[in-house]
């Protein structure tokens, strides 16, 4: 796996990873940016959650349950040091779906933070990660 992050202007980026996909990196105004991308530890909020639901989805799927949507709500608190780290992260999962059984759910969330997604593993070990999901009948 390869990525590049070019500097562009001010404290804008663009990374581009391997296979082709690009986004706009940026900071704040105050610390020299123009506030008109993410900034790098939300990305890196966005990684974690977007791997987890990735295999919470297709978890459910394999199973043959009839998934029909997955949002995770991911809550995020820093230290108030540098480096500002995260202390703590929250994955709150909502699955909706045509008879979805809450223990299917749970287990497959369960399986995502213990298993597969490797974000959150490799994060795991130096930040308290905690899941909790519910279920959307549609």
């Amino acid at each position: 796996m390869q990525a590049t992050v070019k500097w562009v202007d001010g404290m804008m980026f663009v990374g581009e990873t391997g296979s082709g996909h690009a986004i706009v990196i940026d900071g704040p105004q105050d610390h020299g940016g123009r506030n008109i991308g993410m900034r790098p530890m939300e990305l890196l909020l966005l990684g974690v959650g977007s791997c987890s639901s990735f295999d919470v989805v297709q978890i459910l799927q394999k199973g043959r349950n009839n998934v029909t949507g997955c949002v995770a709500e991911i809550t995020a608190e820093r230290v108030d040091a540098i480096p500002s780290v995260f202390s703590k992260i929250h994955l709150h999962f909502k699955v909706s779906g045509k008879e979805l059984k809450a223990p299917v759910v749970e287990r497959a969330v369960k399986l995502s933070a213990e298993k597969y997604c490797s974000a959150s593993i490799m994060l795991s070990k130096a930040v308290e990660i905690t899941h909790d999901f519910e279920v959307i009948e549609v």
